[in-house]
């Protein structure tokens, strides 16, 4: 059986509580102890290391600073915030609309700097076509039963947002399987302007365009789940069920990492370009 979004917000929240009672333990201190340091009742100290109550940035402050671990205070921070919101799902999202969830990104794209995107089962959205996201949204339409199905628009208005990426003061990191070229998830003609467009854009100079090819040898990473990352500071990764927000820095440096081994074993240039020549091609 899948593990639920809460549970696995909860399952987050007794990761923290795990790493705050190793903390307190590692300084030597009881659970008395920590609290008479922190100005608290003990119960409390108890409360957080069960992950019945969820601690708040002053708490976990004055927790590492009673235990001498301040330098671990960003990161549990960034965690504890993880766990409280990491899941988004689906069902609110959408709730007004296809067409909201993609107008909500706009003016989040407009203050990232650096986009990195790595897609192992579609066109990013960043440089989807109208007719190939009308497929994709027609699908998740679809698939969700939504009462109204707005994916018409809401492929308009991913294109709009999408201008982004012609915007200056941005840069764009793409890194797709070449698997994603071959998924017919709108009608051929649809598919051949996509991915016509691919050699468009990417060649435009604030764009990197790489391919990992199916035949790629000695791989250093298996096909992952889709994930962009924002500058450096939000992972975005999409499930089924939810859209997972990443913000605690000892992740995000793991999904960076994963996305450099990723990236190196992508073709780019002539290479890149062949490969979605032959994509075309195999349209016909």
């Amino acid at each position: 059986m899948p593990i639920s979004p809460s549970s696995s917000a909860q399952a987050a929240r007794e990761v923290v509580a795990q790493r705050l009672r190793e903390v307190r333990k590692g300084a030597g201190l009881t659970v008395t102890d920590l609290a008479g340091r922190c100005g608290w009742h003990h119960a409390k100290t108890s409360r957080i290391e069960n992950a019945r109550t969820a601690p708040t940035a002053t708490d976990i402050r004055l927790w590492c600073r009673a235990c001498d671990a301040s330098d671990q205070v960003d990161d549990l921070i960034a965690q504890s915030l993880h766990a409280e919101s990491m899941y988004t799902e689906w069902r609110t999202q959408v709730r007004n609309g296809l067409k909201a969830l993609q107008d909500s990104a706009v003016q989040f794209f407009h203050e990232t700097q650096l986009f990195r995107v790595y897609s192992s089962s579609l066109v990013p959205g960043l440089l989807q076509t109208e007719g190939y996201a009308a497929g994709v949204l027609g699908l998740s339409a679809s698939f969700r039963d939504l009462p109204v199905d707005d994916s018409p628009e809401a492929a308009r208005a991913r294109v709009d947002r999408s201008r982004v990426i012609h915007e200056p003061g941005h840069k764009f990191v793409f890194v797709v399987e070449e698997a994603a070229l071959r998924y017919q998830v709108c009608d051929a003609d649809a598919m051949a302007a996509q991915l016509g467009y691919l050699l468009t854009a990417g060649a435009l100079p604030q764009v990197s365009l790489g391919i990992i090819p199916m035949a790629a040898q000695q791989r250093s990473q298996w096909p992952r789940e889709t994930f962009h990352v924002y500058d450096d500071s939000l992972v975005s990764v999409e499930l089924v069920s939810a859209r997972v927000k990443i913000a605690q820095p000892s992740e995000i440096r793991l999904y960076l990492k994963a996305f450099e081994q990723l990236r190196s074993m992508a073709v780019y240039g002539a290479e890149a370009w062949a490969l979605i020549v032959k994509a075309i091609d195999a349209l016909h």
